[in-house]
């Protein structure tokens, strides 16, 4: 599997439809994947629901909720789950045209369990771009129409439609704004209160490569949306001021296996992410046996103002303690040895301290295998090293040492640290 995409909250389901190769543990023709839950971190795999078919594979896209009946898709009364989603034709691109990748919908009338393809797809036709893909569609109620956010080459561009079918062009964003190491991806447009009533505009973009410690990542913009247009607020949606620095870029997050995350849409009063625990580095080359990738946690996003400028927050949706077999809590200088129970039981290590020195934390097996986190106070800033956390020879990319700078404000600091299976996700600085 790779990107999660068309998540959509209906009827007390959380829906997970995700880029799927049903043959093999390698990339190959995309499906949707498709799984369900009802708290977030307990899953049941469903049957797969979209497959290839004469357009192309089925690549990233997003569900929503067409309660009006926008479409005329919907049937006796039931409003339709609408998926869009890029189809790209192999034989297009193998032609080196630039119109392989186009933009299709599909809807259900059973609550996501089966899906009908419309039979006028595809509905948005691609203008001559080769990347031309990854659209996530909401709606805008100050507008009456849905709003599409797509990845087209080096920027995003906005479209309009009334009814899901027919969309028209809005505007462009990101050419001159932000991190441009690669080519842009899958990308997400939604609003946070920012906790006075006041909604700021976040605008997500994955990037492939081009992350701050490598390969694949995901970069953020805040600012302002009018239906029509994004409008970057901050450092970050400038190429390069005056003097000829290069834009101060935000990270989701400097995890190196965090990639192509969106939100659920129809989630209420929550902004959830759920990202890919993978990079294009190595994803191909993970030695695994029956199944290759994974999802990071599902995390609620909320905006807090930090130096003067507004900050995405993140944290693991409050559902995800009923799985922690084991919480640590630590504090201050000194040494001290846990022991956890092991993969079948996630653990949780809390570090508080308010006289802010370096640590370390090492996490350790039974053969030796060891992967290190911790904070480097003559830099200000946190670290994982995974050099000698076990198999790390398959790829140049994977075993090293990865960093985030510190946003936290004098000599407290937190750090929370999420053990499972075969990852560890580290959040700190209040998120």
């Amino acid at each position: 599997m790779n990107d999660p995409n068309g998540m959509v909250y209906y009827k007390g389901i959380y829906h997970l439809f995700f880029q799927y190769y049903p043959h093999g543990t390698v990339w190959g023709p995309m499906h949707w994947g498709h799984a369900e839950s009802r708290d977030l971190v307990h899953w049941r795999q469903e049957p797969i629901a979209l497959y290839p078919d004469s357009l192309g594979y089925i690549f990233s896209g997003s569900v929503v909720l067409d309660r009006q009946n926008t479409s005329g898709l919907g049937k006796r009364g039931v409003a339709p789950l609408v998926a869009i989603f890029t189809q790209h034709d192999t034989s297009r691109a193998r032609a080196l045209t630039h119109t392989f990748q186009n933009e299709s919908i599909a809807y259900s009338l059973d609550n996501g369990t089966t899906w009908i393809k419309y039979t006028g797809n595809p509905v948005l036709k691609n203008p001559g771009i080769a990347d031309f893909r990854d659209p996530k569609v909401m709606w805008y109620p100050q507008g009456k129409e849905w709003i599409m956010t797509l990845a087209t080459g080096d920027r995003v561009t906005f479209y309009s439609s009334y009814n899901l079918k027919d969309w028209k062009k809005e505007s462009d964003f990101g050419s001159d704004a932000g991190a441009h190491g690669g080519v842009w991806e899958c990308p997400d447009l939604f609003a946070l209160d920012n906790g006075a009533g006041k909604k700021i505009w976040v605008l997500l973009v994955s990037i492939n490569p081009g992350g701050p410690n490598g390969g694949s990542a995901t970069q953020y913009f805040t600012g302002f949306f009018d239906g029509h247009r994004f409008r970057a607020d901050n450092a970050a949606g400038v190429a390069a001021d005056r003097k000829g620095h290069e834009p101060q870029v935000r990270w989701v997050d400097y995890g190196p296996d965090d990639y192509a995350g969106v939100t659920w849409s129809n989630s209420g009063s929550r902004r959830i992410f759920l990202g890919w625990m993978s990079n294009w580095n190595y994803a191909g080359a993970v030695p695994t046996g029956g199944w290759r990738s994974a999802n990071t946690l599902p995390r609620q996003l909320g905006i807090r103002k930090v130096d003067g400028s507004w900050r995405l927050v993140s944290r693991p949706v409050k559902e995800v303690d009923s799985l922690i077999g084991q919480t640590v809590t630590l504090s201050g200088p000194g040494d001290s040895v846990v022991h956890f129970a092991g993969a079948g039981s996630p653990g949780k290590v809390i570090v508080r301290t308010t006289a802010l020195a370096s640590f370390a934390l090492q996490f350790t097996n039974d053969i030796g295998e060891t992967a290190t986190v911790g904070y480097d106070k003559t830099k200000n800033r946190y670290y994982i090293d995974r050099r000698h956390s076990g198999k790390v020879d398959f790829a140049k990319d994977f075993g090293g040492e990865y960093y985030a700078e510190r946003l936290g404000a004098g000599d407290s600091l937190s750090l929370s640290v999420y053990i499972d299976a075969c990852s560890l996700e580290i959040f700190a600085d209040g998120g």
